[in-house]
């Protein structure tokens, strides 16, 4: 399995992004996709995911901020976050957990400005 992540870039304060993560390979059956963000000095932290019937769930800095969808048919997972603030800057890796395993896609930068 093979993800390609877009979207991202430098963003205003109080803006709002879309990333996008497309799946490619074997993705039969159920699996997981969803966001990850870190910064230099943190921890990893979960933005977001989604399983294939729909069960979301969001990390506590962006509930009521974030919302992640996906496409089936595309394979592709979609996270939407508003209201951006300085500590939303990150870099942010998609991810897909299928059975046993997880794949990662590329780090994608995202910085909030003033």
């Amino acid at each position: 399995v093979q993800l390609q992540a877009s979207g991202g870039g430098m963003v205003q304060v109080g803006g709002s992004l879309t990333l996008a993560c497309a799946a490619s390979g074997r993705t039969l059956g159920t699996y997981y996709m969803g966001w990850y963000r870190q910064t230099p000095g943190e921890g990893r932290e979960l933005v977001a995911s989604i399983g294939t019937d729909g069960l979301m769930t969001y990390g506590e800095s962006v509930k009521g901020r974030c919302t992640v969808s996906r496409d089936n048919a595309k394979s592709t997972a979609y996270l939407q976050l508003s209201s951006l603030k300085p500590e939303d800057t990150a870099a942010y890796y998609c991810f897909l957990i299928q059975g046993g395993d997880a794949y990662w896609g590329q780090g994608t930068l995202v910085t909030v400005s003033s």
